[in-house]
């Protein structure tokens, strides 16, 4: 028992007296001690005594479209942690192909009786989908919050990165660099993000280039969301002449500068690559990442928060908390060919981070 004591109150920065008070449910210890205290624990994996565990406070299900992209993981476990600081017990559902669908997920949490549903980039997120589930999830009394996907036509809080905005930083970034030949490399059109992320590329193309509209929507690639989605992608951009590629997602990025080698260019001598997200990991490919990073902690925080205010009957304003993105440069961009001349022809290290960070504004868009 000392031997543990000794780690615990060394893992929580408080003396060994402070950890056997808390752990024999002691008065005289301050609240966040206490809270100090059983994160050692969890984080040196004992076990709480059963006098300290929490009640649950409910079920609260968070619905992923996968969790092959490294983004919806980070974000399972930001939420996850919210939750269960809450008092709440998350359980996470995700999609996989030839499994159950969003609407199945979510028939299995109701009967489960969740006292609420994150979605993240789920069917709200498709333009053509239809809205009237979440309307009927609403009429059973089921509250619920989105991420990444505002549809006006669901009543209901919502939390988006801003994918103007991040499009944007990376378009200005490169042509900063000298590169006139930006190409754009996104999923399917029906998504609200990837529609958002077209609208931000012609407009920033526009106004730092002088590209007219119909030539920049030219530079856009629609592929899948994977390592080779990004690779076909990237392959047709460069091919029609690109220098730099934005991509969608860090595992598109990836799949362009596999193309990129694969046809004899290097990254980024001959070509640069954006990526979107800022996955784990990702500072540490070769070469580290250029991307936009989403703050994914604030936004699944602010999701939390908001879905809490659902639950208590104290509902936040049913419309959009816009976050704003940041612009992560590492080694997968560099100088461009600002002296090669008109732009191409129609398609068919250590960080610094740039631009919007730390701050949010809650608008409908």
């Amino acid at each position: 028992m000392t031997a543990r004591l000794a780690d615990i109150a060394a893992q929580a920065g408080v003396s060994e007296a402070t950890v056997s008070r808390v752990l024999n449910g002691k008065p005289g210890v301050s609240a966040a001690t206490r809270e100090s205290v059983l994160a050692a624990l969890d984080l040196l994996g004992y076990e709480r005594p059963v006098r300290l565990r929490q009640r649950s406070a409910g079920l609260v299900g968070l619905i992923t479209p996968e969790l092959g992209n490294p983004i919806f993981p980070a974000m399972a476990q930001v939420i996850g942690q919210a939750l269960t600081r809450q008092g709440y017990t998350p359980v996470l559902a995700t999609q996989t192909p030839g499994g159950s669908t969003e609407d199945e997920l979510v028939e299995m949490l109701v009967e489960r009786g969740v006292a609420g549903i994150i979605f993240a980039s789920g069917l709200h997120a498709d333009s053509t989908a239809d809205t009237g589930r979440y309307a009927r999830l609403q009429g059973q009394g089921v509250p619920f919050v989105l991420i990444n996907g505002y549809s006006d036509k669901i009543d209901a809080p919502s939390v988006s990165v801003d994918d103007r905005a991040a499009v944007r930083l990376a378009v200005t970034h490169l042509a900063a660099l000298g590169h006139r030949g930006i190409g754009l490399a996104v999923g399917q059109r029906r998504f609200v993000p990837v529609q958002r992320k077209i609208e931000g590329f012609v407009a920033a193309m526009g106004d730092v280039l002088g590209l007219p509209a119909d030539d920049a929507e030219a530079l856009v690639q629609h592929s899948l969301y994977t390592l080779e989605g990004g690779q076909a992608a990237a392959g047709a951009l460069i091919a029609a002449g690109c220098t730099a590629i934005v991509c969608a997602s860090d595992m598109m990025a990836l799949g362009a500068i596999r193309a990129a080698r694969q046809l004899g260019r290097t990254v980024p001598g001959d070509v640069s690559v954006v990526g979107f997200d800022d996955s784990p990991l990702i500072a540490f490919t070769d070469p580290p990442l250029t991307t936009i990073r989403q703050p994914v902690p604030a936004m699944c925080q602010a999701a939390v928060n908001a879905l809490l205010e659902e639950i208590g009957d104290t509902p936040p304003p049913h419309s959009e908390f816009t976050f704003m993105p940041e612009l992560v440069v590492r080694g997968s961009t560099a100088a461009g060919p600002a002296d090669r001349g008109a732009p191409p022809r129609p398609a068919t290290g250590q960080d610094t981070t740039r631009g919007m960070s730390g701050s949010t504004d809650m608008r409908p868009v």
